[in-house]
């Protein structure tokens, strides 16, 4: 698949500020970074072409972050969502490469807003074992084709009430190893090119910003509201691709 960087220059500004924000997110609540930027993006290219240059910019930001974050992570529990994860994201991949563009928007509205639904929801369980936990790892690696698998380990956290200090770090750990597995394997199905490296290294200044921001708390507001704030506006974005992919 070959996915060419054809943005105008409003459209380029455009995503320039959705990296902003994105990383402001990330910096702030751990995740949604990956789904912002992907949502976004269907809506002025083809959401394919930014899940490498997203899969680049995490391991950016893990890095930047890492120093705060690694004593709370989780590291049984990572084991575990990568294990199947090695399943899911070849099969993810697989799928994904094989439709077309308003297909592949389609496909990316429809999952988000569901997570966001499953998010707002606010289930609740008690800690699951190897069996659930592997199983989620499947269905996010597979998710990882669109550069979302950050939802629904986020959706299975919070229904844990998972400690945010360990919720955030585990996933920004849970992110750079999946990230390290999926690169090669993005790459063999076309979607990893030189224009995603220079993208992903173009955008590096503003995500050092928004992580920052992100990272001190700088809207001062309340995890919880923020997060929901998060979800709502990639509803809104997921809302309009969907409109964009059927009209």
């Amino acid at each position: 698949m070959n996915l060419p960087f054809d943005l105008s220059p409003m459209q380029a500004l455009f995503m320039g500020g959705v990296f902003l924000v994105a990383a402001f997110v990330r910096g702030y609540s751990g995740f949604g970074f990956s789904a912002l930027v992907v949502s976004a993006s269907a809506l002025v290219t083809n959401p394919l072409y930014f899940v490498a240059v997203v899969m680049f910019c995490e391991f950016g930001m893990t890095f930047q972050q890492w120093r705060g974050v690694s004593r709370d992570v989780k590291w049984p529990v990572v084991g575990v969502l990568m294990a199947g994860a090695v399943v899911g994201v070849p099969l993810g991949l697989a799928v994904i490469t094989a439709v077309d563009v308003d297909t592949a928007r389609a496909v990316v509205a429809i999952y988000v807003l569901a997570m966001c639904a499953v998010l707002l929801r606010g289930w609740a369980i008690a800690p699951q074992g190897l069996p659930v936990t592997g199983a989620v790892g499947v269905f996010a690696g597979a998710a990882n084709a669109v550069g979302m698998a950050g939802l629904p380990v986020a959706s299975f956290f919070t229904a844990q009430s998972m400690p945010a200090a360990a919720f955030r770090a585990t996933l920004i750990a849970y992110f750079a190893i999946l990230d390290i597995f999926s690169a090669p394997i993005m790459y063999a199905h076309g979607l990893v090119t030189w224009d995603t490296i220079i993208a992903a290294a173009l955008s590096t200044p503003i995500l050092i910003l928004g992580i920052w921001l992100g990272g001190r708390q700088f809207l001062r507001v309340a995890p919880s509201d923020f997060r929901r704030f998060a979800i709502g506006l990639l509803a809104v974005l997921a809302l309009i691709g969907l409109a964009k992919a059927v009209i």
